[in-house]
């Protein structure tokens, strides 16, 4: 008889505990999230870094490297100057540009465009404020004195030009040949320019202040390969268009 009651004393604990883990552990109903991960599951490795040839899974600063099945990029003989200048040598002044690197290995086509819209600026301004002082040992003597009676012109009619250059959008070389000793070099200067011409009452008897044009220009420099002197003078000047 005492075993009967203790095998209903601890059937009655039993029942007991089971209430009382479904009161703090809730029925499953089949909506249940899924735990965020097993605790008992190891975490997942860090992803691997890519290698050479893999394609970066966001990841911005990877760089896919090009694989054997990729065509290899054509290169390009256009270079670029400061501030994004287009400084290319054109098909047509290839032959002539290895003629003069053949007579003067230190030429640098890039070394040169830069040099040639530094020359284009210094010319353009003297001319636009009448100084043919600074104007004289950048051109040779022919050309100088096309300037210079331009400049005596617009005196002697008291107009005064204003110039403003703007920038350049390219400086391409676009011809090249040697005479001789004598290398020369046509520069396709594409640039944007404010040109205003005022009588001596100020009004503007050409152009336009608030206009910014894009102007081409085909200058032509030259210089003796077989002199000490390294300065190119202009010779030629002609718009495109």
């Amino acid at each position: 008889m005492g075993n009967n009651y203790d095998i209903i004393l601890i059937g009655l604990v039993a029942v007991f505990l089971i209430l009382r883990l479904r009161s703090v552990l809730g029925k499953r109903t089949g909506n249940e999230r899924p735990p965020a991960r097993d605790p008992f599951t190891p975490p997942a490795p860090p992803p691997a870094t890519p290698r050479n040839g893999d394609a970066a899974q966001g990841n911005d600063n990877v760089v896919p490297l090009p694989t054997a099945n990729q065509p290899a990029p054509r290169p390009s003989n256009a270079t670029s100057g400061p501030g994004g200048i287009r400084a290319t040598v054109m098909p047509t002044a290839t032959p002539g540009v290895n003629a003069i690197r053949a007579a003067d290995p230190s030429f640098d086509p890039l070394g040169f465009a830069a040099g040639a819209r530094a020359a284009f600026t210094a010319i353009v301004e003297a001319f636009a404020r009448g100084d043919t002082a600074t104007l004289k040992p950048l051109l040779d003597g022919p050309t100088f004195t096309s300037f210079e009676g331009a400049i005596r012109g617009r005196a002697e009619r008291n107009e005064k030009a204003e110039g403003t250059l703007i920038g350049f959008e390219a400086s391409d070389i676009a011809g090249a040949e040697m005479q001789g000793t004598q290398a020369a070099v046509t520069v396709r200067f594409v640039s944007e320019q404010i040109n205003v011409v005022r009588n001596a009452e100020g009004q503007i008897v050409d152009g336009n202040p608030n206009e910014v044009q894009k102007v081409v220009d085909l200058w032509t420099f030259r210089r003796d390969t077989k002199s000490s002197d390294p300065n190119w003078q202009l010779i030629k000047t002609e718009s495109e268009g």
